[in-house]
């Protein structure tokens, strides 16, 4: 089969239509109409086999890792989600792998509101790179640079899931079935937040999703704000299924921490809007939790029911060039 007609049989078919597209697969580049009076908002992601999914992952798995991990960087920034091109790297051929893998493509990003309008095909070693598009108003969008002294720090969700779920599938151990299932499912099916990201965005002062671990991308947000923060061990948010698959205090503590690829949201927002943050996320459904407080001496300090820690065992978080699945 030729890169064309895979193209054609297994992504062009598969896309919904919009207005807002006015050219899409299928010619040398994609004419897309913004909305009008909105900025575009770029993310470029990729996923490589061993790296970022195990190499025996099934392609719908993969299909929805790498959509949801992609989608999660316009959350971050509380833009929609309009289009994304995909570029994929195949080591052969295998219409039964394509068709599992662009059929959950497609639903996945029905569900997520964002249609596939190109991209390129090659051969080499599994691996996918997606580009999203999204849009903000003037003026909303999330940045990692806005934290000031005295914002709370909130995340959404729970942590720690994904790094559970991806040693669930390493080292299968005795566990509840329900909770296996539920930490994979987190593992594979990342959900950026993008309701909650859109509807705080007037609130917050910065956010980040949490991609590389809390400690790491709470970092990014220090860094770019040139400001500290105190981190409330004990206020973490964690999941019952974690709670179940390991009794280890530490362990949970390691993995919410620096575990990486929840996918979750962190943000920084004056305490005055707490209230109507909760509330917002209360609609929603989606669990929000204050963990600590940006400083003004710039200095990273973890607290354990508010007396200062160290924890030697964790490290700063998920490096793409020193870790690999299994750390």
């Amino acid at each position: 089969m030729g890169e064309f007609e895979l193209i054609r049989r297994y992504f062009a078919r598969k896309q919904p239509t919009s207005s807002s597209v006015l050219l899409g697969i299928g010619d040398d580049a994609a004419l897309l109409q913004l909305p009008a009076d909105e900025q575009l908002v770029v993310s470029v992601d990729t996923l490589v086999s061993g790296v970022h999914f195990l190499p025996d992952a099934p392609a719908e798995r993969v299909a929805q890792r790498a959509l949801g991990a992609a989608v999660s960087d316009l959350a971050a920034m509380g833009a929609r989600p309009l289009w994304y091109t995909l570029a994929l790297t195949l080591p052969e051929v295998s219409e039964a792998w394509l068709e599992r893998f662009a059929s959950a493509l497609a639903q996945r990003s029905a569900e997520l509101g964002i249609i596939l309008v190109g991209g390129d095909t090659t051969r080499g070693p599994l691996s996918l790179s997606l580009t999203v598009h999204g849009a903000v108003r003037p003026g909303h969008a999330l940045r990692r640079s806005g934290a000031r002294p005295g914002d709370l720090i909130l995340v959404s969700g729970t942590l720690g899931d994904s790094r559970a779920g991806l040693e669930s599938l390493l080292h299968p151990q005795t566990a509840e079935r329900a909770s296996l299932d539920w930490l994979r499912e987190r593992f594979y099916r990342p959900e950026p937040r993008l309701q909650l990201a859109e509807r705080l965005a007037s609130l917050a002062h910065s956010a980040v999703d949490i991609s590389d671990g809390l400690l790491a991308d709470l970092g990014h947000i220090l860094q770019t704000s040139q400001c500290g923060a105190e981190l409330e061990v004990t206020a973490l948010p964690l999941s019952q299924a974690l709670l179940d698959f390991t009794p280890d205090v530490e362990t949970r503590e390691h993995w919410a921490l620096t575990g990486g690829e929840d996918f979750e949201l962190c943000l920084t927002l004056p305490e005055q809007h707490w209230e109507a943050a909760r509330q917002i996320a209360t609609a929603l459904d989606v669990p929000l939790t204050p963990v600590g407080r940006i400083l003004s001496a710039p200095t990273l300090c973890l607290l354990r029911e508010g007396q200062p820690i160290t924890l030697p065992s964790i490290a700063s978080g998920y490096d793409h060039f020193r870790s690999q699945h299994g750390r």
